[in-house]
């Protein structure tokens, strides 16, 4: 019996050490961290059903850029072009919605609000597949090829739209930015359901088996027999869908398309997905991390904007918090190859 005490009391005193030396146990003690310290400094106003209401219904349009930037993150690139992308295709998706139902009050628009939706994903999987082919046909290193695609992505909204925001979303589609479900705002039920369905895909397919593996060692990937090809253009596929229903997600939200929306939202969505976890050279990364690294963004932002705090400092705060979880996280940053390839295989089979 003594030893069992002794072993229990040895595993209690041990966790904090297992809790810090995990990513995953760091970014959770973050989060706990930066939610009780804005509790603490202001309870009135940070601890109330309107602040929490409302921090739902910020946070899904920059963590669904943030899932468009982590696919493409994991293979060993990145997708610079989101928002220019996700502003095209809300803006094509109001056109057709307003070329279909002339009066956007009237009911019965679902027809519209179909074509409207399919015009949307359309755009974003060509988009997607555009910086795929440029990157893996081509050879443009992806950080040139997706900054050239977004400005092409902007510049067509442009000139489709002469600068200005363009209007006409029908009244039953405001729901999916503006409403609720049982009391759970409607953006972060659309996020909840892609980043599931996206940790379904990374982890338990072979698909994202072959993006992790593909990040980790290019060639090594190409000599075990995977088209790199294929898995490059799937995984920007997928970065373009999620980035043109983060698009949908603003537009919907401002009730209009605009070139410009979501300007700051690029260099936020990269910040997620470092501060996630997702190895920027590639390979390593959960869906899980950039969750609790939106979540503790999110109530950061808010408590410093309770506070008063200029925007200038928060921006400063957000960097400051980056560089450290980048420094804590360096050597978790440098698994061995051969290490990260053992582990992708023993989680395939289980």
């Amino acid at each position: 019996m003594s030893e069992r005490v002794a072993s229990a009391c040895m595993a209690f005193a041990n966790w904090p050490r297992r809790l810090l030396s995990d990513n995953l146990g760091r970014l959770a003690l973050i989060t706990a961290l930066v939610f009780a310290g804005m509790s603490v400094a202001q309870p009135a106003l940070f601890l109330t059903r309107a602040n929490f209401s409302s921090m739902a219904f910020q946070f899904p349009e920059f963590a669904l850029l943030g899932l468009a930037v982590m696919v493409s993150m994991l293979t060993g690139g990145i997708d610079l072009s989101v928002i220019g992308l996700a502003n095209l295709s809300s803006m094509l998706a109001v056109m057709a919605m307003r070329s279909l139902a002339a009066d956007p009050h009237a009911p019965g628009a679902a027809p519209a609000i179909a074509v409207g939706i399919a015009a949307l994903l359309g755009a974003g999987a060509l988009g997607g597949l555009l910086n795929g082919l440029a990157i893996a046909a081509i050879g443009i290193p992806p950080i040139l090829a997706t900054l050239g695609t977004g400005l092409i992505f902007t510049g067509i909204a442009v000139v489709l739209s002469d600068g200005a925001a363009v209007l006409g979303f029908p009244d039953a589609i405001s729901v999916l930015g503006n409403g609720a479900l049982l009391g759970v705002p409607a953006p972060v039920l659309v996020f909840a359901a892609l980043a599931a369905a996206l940790a379904f895909l990374l982890n338990w397919t072979s698909f994202g088996l072959r993006v992790y593996l593909l990040g980790t060692n290019a060639l090594a990937a190409r000599f075990a027999g995977i088209n790199n090809f294929r898995i490059t253009l799937g995984a920007y596929l997928i970065s373009g869908l999620l980035a043109a229903v983060a698009g949908l997600i603003i537009a919907v939200r401002a009730n209009s398309a605009k070139a410009d929306y979501g300007a700051s939202y690029l260099l936020l969505s990269i910040l997620i997905s470092v501060l996630g976890g997702i190895n920027p050279y590639g390979g390593f990364g959960k869906v899980s991390g950039l969750v609790l690294a939106v979540l503790s963004l999110q109530f950061l932002s808010s408590g410093l904007n309770l506070l008063q705090v200029s925007n200038f400092a928060v921006d400063m705060t957000w960097g400051a918090l980056l560089l450290l979880v980048m420094v804590i996280n360096t050597g978790g940053l440098r698994r061995p190859f051969g290490a990260r390839v053992v582990r992708l295989i023993e989680r395939r089979k289980r």
